[in-house]
């Protein structure tokens, strides 16, 4: 019974020898492999920590609100005046201000000429009188009854012919015409309409 005794806490004192051992292996381990997203992060170093205090002691919160609204940071003490505007800027300030004076003393244009003058301008030059009358030739018929047989056609149709006689190759022949058309565009107009009901014709011109 005792031999049982001495053995039991024989093997609960190595256990616990064993299990102190495991843990203190796992705790070196542990502490010798780096820790994710930790030690990724590079260390700081005095030096890098004087610099940035003594850059936090000359920051200015209201810096970036003075170029917004337009006004120019103050020169640091010691820098030398900004240069003055070049002479040639400063010399086409009032050129530029000029041709406003010059419109301002030009006199205004009187309405009524300007009107007569577009007037003038828009109208178009008459053509030249036409030197020729011109008449529209219903036939030439060799008997005088038959020439008037054809103004009875023409009279009937509205128009109103004449016959005139002529000699032509030793023969007399009676002409049939309309007219006379002061401008070749009548004389076309009559044309094309007796061509329409059927009636053969021809153009004349004759000189004024």
């Amino acid at each position: 019974m005792k031999s049982q005794r001495g053995g039991f806490a024989l093997g609960l004192i190595v256990g616990l020898l064993i299990g102190l051992a495991l843990a203190l292996a796992v705790a070196l381990y542990v502490t010798k492999v780096p820790v994710p997203f930790v030690n990724k992060v590079p260390q700081r170093t005095a030096e890098q920590d004087a610099a940035e205090q003594e850059k936090n002691k000359n920051w200015d919160p209201n810096a970036g609100l003075g170029h917004k609204n337009g006004a120019k940071p103050a020169a640091p003490a010691g820098s030398a005046p900004a240069a003055a505007a070049p002479a040639s800027a400063q010399a086409t300030t009032p050129v530029a201000a000029a041709p406003k004076a010059a419109a301002s003393a030009a006199p205004a244009r009187d309405p009524a000429a300007i009107l007569s003058a577009r007037e003038g301008s828009t109208v178009k030059p008459t053509p030249a009188a036409d030197p020729f009358n011109y008449f529209v030739q219903a036939g030439a018929f060799a008997r005088p009854e038959d020439a008037e047989q054809q103004r009875a056609r023409l009279a009937m149709m509205g128009y109103e012919a004449k016959v005139s006689e002529r000699e032509q190759s030793g023969r007399t022949v009676y002409r049939v015409r309309i007219g006379p058309f002061p401008a070749k565009d009548g004389a076309d107009g009559a044309k094309d309409k007796l061509a329409a009901a059927g009636v053969e014709s021809a153009l004349v011109r004759v000189q004024k």
